[in-house]
């Protein structure tokens, strides 16, 4: 039912317009789904179940928040981790509509391909700020997208400020970091990868080495367990601080 009202949607209003006016529509869609056996830790709202989705993730009806999302935003407010100039890369609508209207922040949202909302369009592996700039950066699975992800991470050392926090997560694997740049074909990266636009599989050892090894020397493993109450998975997050 859900993906055929989306599709229903984007086929007869503009994108732009439905970004824009997402809470709106999806609270007239999902006002049946209100209650109180669950609740997002992203809008608060109650509902009595998530949303699952063809990859079997659980959305949450009235913001639209992937359980990831959703953790995110809880280990943010949780760890007081939203103060002073933040950096994030390729943002969900659901936190992006918090943090931008958060008048304590400074907020830099960013997308290289146009596929998100974001006001800037920083290439990853050349931020182009200057060094010690930002307290935060939040950057989910994007460097599994990018080829020279440690140009990448040196580049989120450099621009990140002294004791600053970047928070990651990639998709992970158990064993070695898996590559392959022979693999260019969309049917190729998604054989070897999972993804048609990924480049690599990390382990969760091999991030963190490869942080360690770009500049961060405090990489922290936190591993969550699932809780179905907010709609939450079983996930690994690192925290690198600088």
């Amino acid at each position: 039912m859900y993906q055929t009202l989306k599709k229903v949607a984007l086929s007869v209003f503009p994108k732009k317009m439905l970004f824009e006016n997402e809470v709106f529509f999806r609270s007239i869609f999902s006002f049946h789904l209100a209650g109180k056996n669950h609740e997002c830790t992203v809008c608060g709202r109650g509902n009595k179940r998530f949303i699952e989705i063809p990859d079997c993730d659980l959305l949450c009806p009235f913001c639209g928040s992937r359980s990831r999302t959703r953790r995110l935003y809880s280990l943010l407010v949780e760890s007081n981790l939203i103060y002073g100039k933040i950096l994030h890369f390729s943002p969900s609508r659901s936190v992006y509509r918090l943090l931008k209207k958060n008048q304590n922040i400074s907020y830099f949202s960013t997308d290289y391909e146009d596929e998100f909302i974001a006001e800037y369009k920083y290439d990853i592996t050349q931020i182009p700020l200057e060094n010690d700039f930002f307290d935060m950066i939040i950057c989910y699975h994007i460097l599994e997208h990018i080829e020279d992800d440690k140009k990448a991470m040196a580049e989120l050392f450099r621009v990140l400020k002294p004791n600053g926090i970047c928070v990651i997560q990639t998709p992970f694997k158990e064993g070695n970091i898996y590559e392959d740049f022979s693999k260019k074909t969309t049917e190729a990266r998604l054989e070897a990868f999972g993804q048609e636009d990924h480049v690599r599989i990390y382990s969760v050892e091999g991030l963190q080495k490869r942080l360690k090894e770009n500049g961060f020397q405090n990489v922290e493993i936190k591993t969550f367990s699932a809780n179905e109450r907010y709609g939450f998975t079983e996930e690994t997050v690192l925290i690198a601080k600088k």
